[in-house]
């Protein structure tokens, strides 16, 4: 009696429930509870501290136990082991490598914390990368040569020649100025640009300024290099010190003259220039130039003023042609073009006036009557334009002359919408017969063409064209009338 009393109390105490007849009316619910609190049981495995070791398995094993292990072990190679033929589904597209599936939905690496306790244990996600890390990864061998250090011990020869194919190299290592100069000359003997900027760009940072200007005097390929890189990067104070150190005082004074562009007013620019540039030791030709510089820059101030003045009270010049710009800073041939557009008709006393603006800079003739014809065409005055091309001889007879020649006046009229009456008068004083048939021809000119076939007497000619005028127009009857003359001897 006491027996079976020890074995009730002893199921009674168990930590597994055994199976009676008893539960099976509520068999689904009690194995759905049982499930929840088995997976909650597993959760709090991974999750709580490692004295709680003695929780049990499905089979009512103590998890941690030397039969739970084994049991869990083995089911897990069975599942990689065993595979039916024929039934090994295919790779997916989309990954390279298919897990394999375990038999129990949780490994033994999952529910032990034992990597801690136990060197010899490993979690699942450890087992996989370590045993199939090709697969999924596969190690990438580059050339032997990429993986040699790129600060290693080159030579001089072979770092200049390492930067000429692009692959890194440090210079830093070449401290003594004899290494960097046999660098540098390296790099020039190599005539490669780009290797002998990198290496002026290290010397320049490592190097006292004088003690860079002294070797690169005696290097005259790689100072003119440097210059030029001084230019364009801006570095402004360096290179004038080097212009100051080598006496180049021609150099060193462009370099001070071109700090005026720089200055966005007007007025401190025209400052700038007359007491820092005018009295820079120029060559002649130069002094002149940043002379004239200054006198355009203070002319335009005067002009720009007064211009802003007339188109604010409404003058008509200004309301018929609005400025689009300001003449401030413009060159001296875009100065001339605003004073033959606005101030045309001004006395030469004026500072506007275009022939004041010819004497003071002796603007050539042929760039003046270019200028002035390109203004006054823009404008349609062909009144003004006809008496630009006027001169008188010394017999008091009239004439006209234009030193660009006709034709080149012909272009700029017709490309400024000259009327065929004033293109036809321009056309005739075109000298060669050619060019003047040609213009003709094109800009359909055509009493021009028929008079010159005429006056050639080419009556073969003259009754082609006859046939590129339209049917009774009036050149068509000019043509007709001139080859029903009798009077006419005809060459063919």
């Amino acid at each position: 009696m006491s027996r079976v009393k020890e074995d009730e109390d002893y199921w009674n105490a168990s930590k597994c429930k055994a199976f009676t007849f008893d539960d099976q009316d509520e068999d689904g619910l009690s194995q759905l509870k049982e499930s929840k609190r088995a997976v909650n049981s597993l959760k709090a495995f991974v999750e709580e501290d490692d004295e709680d070791w003695n929780k049990v398995t499905w089979s009512g094993e103590p998890v941690g136990s030397i039969s739970w292990s084994i049991k869990e072990t083995s089911s897990i190679n069975r599942g990689r082991d065993i595979k039916s033929p024929g039934t090994e589904k295919p790779r997916s597209e989309t990954s390279s490598y298919a897990f394999p599936k375990p038999a129990s939905s949780y490994s033994l690496g999952s529910l032990f914390k034992g990597k801690s306790r136990q060197s010899s244990f490993q979690s699942l996600s450890d087992d996989l990368l370590e045993t199939n890390h090709k697969h999924f990864a596969p190690e990438l061998r580059k050339p032997r040569s990429e993986y040699q250090d790129y600060s290693g011990e080159w030579s001089i020869e072979d770092s200049v020649q390492r930067m000429s194919k692009g692959k890194v190299c440090s210079l830093e290592r070449f401290r003594s100025l004899k290494d960097k100069l046999k660098l540098l000359d390296e790099a020039v003997k190599l005539h490669d640009g780009n290797v002998i900027t990198a290496v002026l760009i290290f010397m320049k940072k490592t190097l006292h300024s004088e003690i860079l200007f002294r070797e690169l005097k005696e290097r005259q390929d790689a100072l003119r290099h440097f210059i030029h890189f001084l230019k364009e990067t801006e570095d402004q104070q360096l290179l004038m010190d080097l212009l100051r150190y080598l006496e180049w005082t021609e150099e060193l004074a462009l370099c001070r003259y071109r700090e005026h562009l720089n200055i966005v007013d007007a007025e401190q620019r025209r400052d700038f220039l007359k007491s820092k540039c005018l009295s820079l030791p120029f060559s002649q030709d130069d002094a002149a130039l940043v002379q004239d510089h200054y006198t355009l820059l203070e002319r335009q101030i005067i002009i720009e003023a007064n211009d802003k003045h007339l188109e604010a009270s409404g003058q008509e010049i200004f309301r018929r042609h609005p400025r689009k710009a300001s003449l401030l800073f413009m060159p001296l041939v875009t100065t001339l073009f605003y004073s033959c557009i606005y101030h045309y008709t001004e006395s030469e006393g004026t500072f506007s006036s275009p022939n004041n603006l010819r004497k003071t800079f002796k603007i050539p003739e042929k760039l003046y009557i270019l200028t002035a014809l390109a203004a006054r065409a823009k404008l349609r005055a062909w009144n003004d334009i006809d008496a630009l091309f006027t001169t008188k001889t010394w017999l008091g007879y009239t004439k006209k002359k234009a030193p660009v020649g006709f034709h080149r006046v012909v272009e700029i009229l017709h490309k400024n919408g000259a009327p065929v009456q004033v293109l036809q008068e321009y056309i005739r004083l075109v000298e060669d017969v050619e060019t003047k048939i040609s213009l003709g021809t094109k800009y359909k000119c055509h009493d021009v063409v028929i008079d010159t076939y005429k006056d050639l007497k080419d009556r073969q000619q003259l009754m082609v064209y006859r046939c590129k005028v339209d049917r009774g127009s009036p050149e068509e009857d000019k043509i007709d009338m001139i080859l029903s003359n009798t009077q006419i001897r005809w060459k063919n």
